[in-house]
């Protein structure tokens, strides 16, 4: 079975094994969905990040009832900032929304704090891995590498804010430890959506090398087929 996806299916490799295949689930925290959160407070409009939720639920069911491994990343900082660079404040802090500043939710994209946590929606089920990350790709300063190489992992399918930043740094880290990487397009979000048209985009460069891209409808169908089998 595989998933059909543009500019290849997925994954490249062969078959998908659910075994070797894990779902991540990218940032869903209300710093970034919530309009009280950090990119709320930044300026950004957070109705595209919401709009994509119904289907994340969809694509994490189907996932768990085919028995894919189901991961949940988390950015934030610690609560003193030791592993905030300094240059990553100042962007921050030029963009209106400075890492550690307080916001309705608390300190803007601090561990411990509300709007650190995740949207109920996708909280977290009993099973479900969860890799707290100070930085954009899931895979820096994190045990991501060691999760999925101690459990066989081959495969990665993405979902998550923001589609430029986080989702596009984790596709990059993935292809460069050999993964192959499935992007679900429409389960995926920026504030601007033509900002999220050029993510995708960027992506499927040089004949996909970075990633594949496919819709829910057809990862769905893909893997509620390999459930039923």
């Amino acid at each position: 079975m595989i998933v059909r996806a543009t500019p290849y299916n997925f994954p490249i490799t062969g078959s998908l094994d659910p075994q070797l295949t894990a779902l991540v689930v990218i940032d869903m925290q209300r710093d970034f969905c919530d309009p009280l959160g950090y990119m709320g407070t930044r300026g950004g409009d957070v109705t595209a990040t919401m709009a994509i939720v119904p289907r994340i639920q969809q694509v994490r069911d189907c996932a768990a009832a085919a028995g894919l491994t189901i991961i949940h990343t988390r950015e934030g900082h610690r609560p003193d900032l030791s592993d905030l660079p300094e240059n990553k404040r100042l962007k921050t802090a030029r963009a209106g929304a400075e890492i550690g500043s307080r916001g309705p939710l608390g300190r803007l994209l601090v561990r411990g704090e509300s709007g650190w946590e995740f949207i109920p929606e996708l909280e977290p089920r009993p099973g479900e891995i969860v890799i707290d990350k100070p930085g954009t790709g899931a895979f820096y300063g994190t045990d991501l590498h060691h999760v999925l190489a101690t459990s066989g992992i081959q495969n990665l399918v993405l979902v998550g804010v923001t589609t430029g930043v986080c989702v596009t740094s984790t596709a990059r880290e993935a292809s460069d430890r050999g993964l192959n990487v499935l992007v679900i397009s429409d389960c995926c979000a920026e504030p601007d959506p033509l900002e999220h048209e050029m993510a995708i985009r960027l992506l499927q460069i040089e004949g996909g090398y970075i990633a594949t891209i496919a819709s829910t409808v057809d990862f769905v169908a893909s893997v509620n087929t390999l459930a039923q089998s």
